[in-house]
């Protein structure tokens, strides 16, 4: 809340930010004032939060608090454990740069380019950025964004990730920071399970607790994700300890795949302890510096996806991701898509998509894509269950296509597009609450240097970040700014409303929204090569 002496203000400032009071109006000459103070920075919003009183920036009509703590840094006996309450400050703590991030590696250098890592160090980095279009109001809808990166890269740093706009839109955004790799999900059996997605049910008790302060309303909460981040709003939705935390939900290319069972989480476990040469305890691992254990739990990766035997590793060998939400029985007591038909799952509205082309990303950036040929584009679909005539289902959609293209469609279709179908599917018959479908289809591969609509691209349109630096390499040089608005307004629809616009999925229509510089929306836009994966995935 607001401090008492700012209270009147705060409502003033909200009032004016972003905009010139018509001359003539008698508050004019102070209105307009203070307004030019605000946009340059003079006057610096204050507000009072579990911990204490935080001190954030306007700019250009956005008032943002970043860096501040949700939870006690995970560190010294709060390593690997699950996180504790935030130890208060005292006096004013400064909200006006981002917070540190949490343990972990860069990218793999044919990555780099295409997503910025960012590394800030400190303890405190279980940490989110709020953005508000006005701190003294009330009621306004709320996004918390959980960010992407295989559940061992990213951060709520990333200039893509900027909720300026979504603020402007009228809309609370909120992005958050949790553990990775070992530190967020080694999986022991000891009773202390998945401490990166309780990380995000702590960030999200944090936004029920304290978002009225910064205008929003607690029981509007929509939470997104792209990628691990969808992955993780998967398992929240089937979280007891989620219930009630928000309102509707939003998972961008990640459905409810990549989670382990407890045996596997075990033998990630264990080859872990052994590469580190410590015991099997939590406590020997705690004892390892942040550093060498991020090397370990990456050699841990490379070792498994340079061995991927289903014989060993079960659904692993699939997913490649070995620290991911284990279904341990408790924190998360059944695999996301179990929940959702046995009706288990949170009964909310939920948006569910993909991006077009999301395989040409793995293709294109490793240069791989041209190398591939008829045969290795058969020997790879049918390692993944299809067989030569499905493969023909492809191509015959695909005039002129190579082998390359139609790798990265089946490969799209089988890590992204049906998994978020079959979910859409496993809601519909638990009774979960209304699912809308989407695909992203704005960019070609000659916008974006071979690229297209691959994964990840729409982020920076949904969060209107496309004119952006960091984004070029990844969308080219000239996203469509109407591509971009277009959707944003989706998802700002959907986070007011609880509707994106059109109708909501089914298992006879199967109408499908496919999103570019307009909502075009479609009945079962593929139909035969949806129905080439009955009963394979």
């Amino acid at each position: 809340m607001l401090g008492r002496p700012r209270e009147g203000l705060g409502r003033i400032e909200a009032a004016i930010s972003g905009f010139a009071v018509p001359v003539g109006t008698p508050w004019a000459p102070f209105c307009n004032v203070i307004g030019v103070l605000m946009s340059k920075d003079v006057y610096n919003p204050r507000v009072a939060v579990d911990g204490g009183t935080l001190e954030g920036r306007i700019r250009d009509g956005v008032a943002s608090f970043l860096g501040v703590p949700y939870a006690a840094p995970p560190f010294g006996p709060n390593r690997l454990r699950e996180p504790q309450p935030v130890i208060p400050w005292r006096g004013v703590r400064d909200a006006g740069r981002m917070g540190p991030t949490v343990p972990k590696e860069d990218y793999p250098p044919v990555f780099r380019q295409l997503f910025h890592e960012v590394e800030i160090e400190g303890e405190e980095c279980l940490n989110l950025n709020v953005w508000t279009p006005a701190p003294g109001a009330s009621g306004l809808p709320v996004l918390v964004w959980i960010h992407g990166g295989g559940f061992t890269n990213g951060s709520n740093s990333v200039a893509a990730y900027d909720g300026s706009a979504f603020a402007r839109s009228g809309v609370v955004c909120v992005a958050i920071n949790y553990r990775l790799l070992a530190e967020g999900f080694l999986f022991l059996g000891d009773g202390v399970p998945n401490p990166g997605l309780q990380d995000q049910v702590a960030a999200l008790e944090w936004v029920r607790d304290n978002i009225a302060a910064f205008g929003g309303d607690p029981g509007n909460v929509t939470v997104a994700g792209e990628s691990a981040g969808a992955m993780s709003i998967a398992a929240l939705l089937a979280m007891p300890s989620a219930a009630g935390l928000f309102a509707r939900a939003v998972t961008q290319s990640g459905a409810a795949t990549a989670t382990l069972t407890s045996e596997q989480g075990l033998a990630v476990g264990s080859l872990l302890a052994e590469t580190l040469e410590v015991p099997f305890t939590r406590d020997a691992i705690a004892a390892v510096p942040p550093g060498r254990l991020v090397r370990a739990a990456s050699e841990v990766i490379a070792a498994i996806q340079s061995d991927l035997d289903p014989a060993r590793w079960g659904s692993l060998a699939a997913s490649k991701l070995p620290f991911a939400p284990v279904v341990d029985g408790t924190v998360l007591p059944l695999h996301p898509l179990d929940a959702a038909r046995a009706g288990t799952s949170a009964p909310v509205p939920l948006l569910t998509g993909w991006n077009r082309d999301e395989g040409r990303l793995f293709l294109v950036a490793t240069h791989t894509l041209d190398a591939i040929d008829e045969a290795a584009l058969l020997g790879a679909a049918g390692a993944l269950g299809l067989g030569p005539e499905a493969v023909e289902v492809y191509r015959a959609a695909r005039p002129g296509a190579t082998p390359g293209d139609l790798l990265a469609a089946v490969s799209t279709d089988w890590t992204y597009a049906v998994p978020a179908l079959r979910y859409a599917e496993a809601r519909i018959a638990g009774g979960a609450g209304p699912t809308w479908v989407y695909r992203f289809d704005h960019l070609e591969p000659t916008d974006n240097h071979g690229f297209g609509t691959c994964h990840a691209t729409e982020v920076p349109f949904i969060f209107r970040t496309e004119g952006h630096d960091s984004v070029r390499a990844l969308i080219g040089d000239q996203p469509s700014p109407t591509a971009a608005a277009t959707a944003h307004e989706t998802w700002v629809s959907f986070a007011r409303e609880g509707a994106p616009g059109w109708e909501p999925y089914d298992t006879t229509r199967r109408p499908t929204a496919l999103i570019a510089e307009k909502v075009r929306v479609v009945d079962d836009p593929a139909p035969d090569e949806r129905r080439a994966w009955d009963g394979i995935r």
